[in-house]
């Protein structure tokens, strides 16, 4: 069955001459193919030969696509609910206003923002973002909201 299978297209090819010759010599008892023998005769088995090529080379050319599906188990773990390190707070010694506004400053907001929330001045809260930032020994409000995020003491 496979040994028919692999053959195919010679078989085809095979019949398909056979076909072709067949009708050659159907058409040589014709007065037609006497007064123009050999030009109908090149003119089909160019014509034949044409199609052969065509049809080879989309044979050759087709693209193998084969379609995979993959399955895989994804596990999705809830989030965890927030606790605040209560013991990392306290070595950090934050007061409750440096707390608070290391909260405003991880909600992304400035300091006039800040300073217009809390109703202080511009100058306190720069003085409470330059003692966070002691205090976190960091140098930047990037780097205090990383921090505070890695010691668990903001969400």
């Amino acid at each position: 069955m496979t040994l028919l299978k692999d053959f195919r297209h010679i078989i085809l090819y095979g019949l398909i001459l056979a076909i072709l010759v067949f009708a050659l010599k159907w058409l040589q008892w014709k007065f037609l193919i006497f007064d123009n023998s050999i030009d109908i005769y090149i003119g089909l088995v160019s014509v034949f030969f044409t199609v052969l090529g065509i049809w080879i080379a989309t044979q050759i050319v087709k693209p193998k696509v084969e379609t995979v599906i993959v399955e895989k188990e994804i596990i999705v773990t809830q989030p965890e609910k927030f606790i605040i390190n209560e013991t990392e707070l306290k070595k950090l010694n934050l007061n409750s206003r440096e707390y608070e506004i290391l909260q405003l400053l991880t909600k992304g907001h400035s300091n006039a923002d800040i300073a217009q929330t809390l109703f202080l001045s511009l100058s306190t809260i720069k003085t409470h973002v330059s003692n966070l930032y002691f205090k976190l020994d960091v140098k930047s409000r990037t780097q205090a909201i990383e921090k505070a995020k890695r010691l668990k003491i903001i969400e």
